[in-house]
């Protein structure tokens, strides 16, 4: 079965065919342009005297610039479609490598924890954050970060160290951007592992979420 990045990579690659060679008819358009005097697209076809130019072949040239005009019009739906593929290209590999890292991350804690649960202490360690709003399609959405998740560990930052300002956590997230941060969340009663890749998206900031402070 084929992954879903290498499927849309294949398609990435079909359009990009696509628009060679619909840059290669337009530039043969050019050439008849050039041929006519070097007459361009809204060079004048009359001469001073308003009659119709006879060093050029005016058949010819319009028939040119109407093909140029439709080709550069498929040009343009082609280029964003190219540019949609990609992004979704990019998405689809960054998924698809998280879900591999968190798969690991999970074997990892679970090879060390005997088992899938966690001990009385873990769970009792405090939140400093909790998490009030997901954005569809967003980083955090990816990490699979929940509305009412309380973050115990964002990375390096835990209630010993932090200082109950939003802006050491952003301070991680600038300085981690395209790179992998470990959370440690409390959903309920229990604690999740989630790995997150703060990163530019098709919203506001790098995670696509919002945070704030738990009551002291």
């Amino acid at each position: 079965m084929i992954s879903q990045p290498q499927a849309t990579k294949e398609e990435v690659l079909k359009l990009m065919s696509m628009r060679d060679a619909l840059e290669l008819k337009i530039k043969e358009n050019g050439l008849i342009l050039e041929a006519n005097g070097n007459v361009g697209m809204n060079g004048p076809l009359v001469d001073e005297n308003g009659f119709p130019r006879t060093d050029i072949d005016i058949y010819q040239v319009r028939q040119a610039r109407q093909q140029i005009i439709c080709l550069q019009n498929d040009h343009k739906t082609l280029m964003k479609q190219i540019e949609q593929n990609l992004h979704k290209l990019h998405k689809e590999a960054s998924e698809e490598e998280q879900h591999q890292n968190i798969s690991n991350v999970t074997a990892n804690l679970q090879l060390e924890d005997g088992n899938s649960t966690h001990n009385a202490s873990d769970n009792a360690s405090p939140a400093i954050v909790k998490v009030t709003l997901i954005s569809p399609g967003s980083p955090a959405e990816d990490a699979g970060l929940c509305v009412d998740d309380e973050i115990i560990e964002f990375g390096t930052i835990n209630a010993s160290n932090f200082e109950r300002n939003l802006n050491q956590i952003g301070a991680v997230v600038n300085h981690m951007k395209d790179q992998k941060v470990y959370l440690k969340v409390r959903r309920g009663q229990q604690l999740q592992r989630l790995l997150l890749i703060p990163k530019i998206w098709s919203g506001r900031g790098l995670l696509g979420c919002n945070i704030v402070l738990l009551e002291s």
